[in-house]
């Protein structure tokens, strides 16, 4: 599909890699271990860091680093969701305490174990960026089938806001019946509110299926959100609040059938780390109908992620959409799962 192809070259051109810079930040372990090097990011309880004598990038357990110091500006969060700007340092004598001093050199003391993410950033626009892109392959010559998927995100971050773009496509094709495909794009933005793991944010949401014949679904919405769970293992977070839907549906040889609706929206995030080789991940969102009774709309793309080498890992995919009340004789769901590998690029 053309307008597939576009989607993801934009993404992919957006998101393009990152030029390393000086290695010379410091870590300094619990057994007296001293390493040089480039802090790339803290996630799920994972410090990378990039080494010049080292061939790809080394996973060390966050609880088990004593110090740290870097000039690096980092995007620091904690546990009750609040989120600092600066470098990093340790004060002599001090172990698993971090400071974090932003461009007046005023400084923040923060206990190690209430860091559970760390990203670097810098002051202007193009450093700020990461993300991600995957790619699956199934082929069957019993009954010529083929399944491909793609899939890429790419994401900005400041200290109290961020934003997000995924894009995920699915064909599936063999012989003796049509080829089916789904392509969703994902605009996702959010913004820490002044009270403690709250936060407002917003979605919009763009799906196209041949399988329910949704030759465009769009949806718009935002509310108010929560992290109930915010730690280096676990973090879930909730966003309820009001949407608008419009649905076009095309059956062969048919005029376009345009459907709208307000709508009431819950929107999930979860997303489960273990150390250094896999994690999971999960977003979701319900779409109640305020205009039609009983009527819910339900999206989902879930991946399970295991490290393969250095940025490159296997993933399981599912991805799924429904509908309780569809139109007359049109399906009420298209859903499948894929396996694939992932590569991460920029300050992941």
């Amino acid at each position: 599909m053309n307008s597939r192809a576009t989607i993801l070259s934009a993404v992919l051109l957006a998101a393009a890699p990152l030029a390393g810079r000086p290695k010379v930040d410091t870590i300094v372990m619990t057994n007296g271990d001293r390493i040089t090097g480039e802090i790339k990011g803290l996630d799920g309880g994972v410090l990378r860091v990039d080494l010049d004598y080292v061939d790809g990038t080394m996973a060390l357990q966050w609880m088990k680093v004593a110090r740290v110091e870097s000039p690096q500006l980092f995007i620091v969060q904690t546990q009750d969701g609040s989120s600092y700007t600066g470098s990093l340092f340790t004060s002599p004598g001090e172990t698993n305490k971090i400071q974090v001093a932003d461009i007046m050199q005023s400084a923040v003391t923060i206990e190690q174990s209430r860091i559970v993410r760390m990203e670097e950033t810098a002051n202007r626009f193009l450093p700020r960026l990461s993300g991600e892109f995957s790619l699956g392959l199934i082929s069957s010559k019993g009954n010529n089938s083929t399944q491909n998927t793609l899939g890429s995100e790419v994401a900005y971050r400041r200290e109290r806001w961020g934003a997000a773009a995924a894009f995920n496509s699915n064909l599936s094709s063999n012989s003796g019946s049509s080829t089916s495909t789904r392509n969703q794009l994902d605009l996702i933005g959010n913004r820490l509110l002044p009270r403690k793991n709250y936060f407002y944010g917003g979605i919009g949401s763009f799906l196209q299926s041949s399988v329910q014949d949704i030759h465009l679904q769009t949806t718009l919405g935002g509310g108010i959100g929560r992290y109930f769970k915010n730690t280096n293992r676990t973090r879930i977070s909730v966003l309820g609040g009001l949407a608008w839907q419009s649905a076009n549906y095309k059956q062969a040889n048919l005029a376009i059938d345009t459907q709208q609706t307000a709508a009431g929206l819950v929107a999930t995030d979860v997303r489960l780390f273990v150390f250094k080789r896999t994690n999971l991940a999960i977003r979701a969102y319900v779409v109640p109908s305020f205009a039609e009774n009983g009527r819910v709309r339900y999206n989902t793309n879930a991946s399970y992620y295991l490290k393969v080498f250095r940025n490159l890992s296997w993933n399981l995919s599912f991805y799924g959409n429904w509908d309780t009340r569809p139109p007359a004789n049109l399906s009420g769901s298209d859903y499948g799962y894929s396996v694939g590998m992932k590569w991460t690029f920029g300050y992941r």
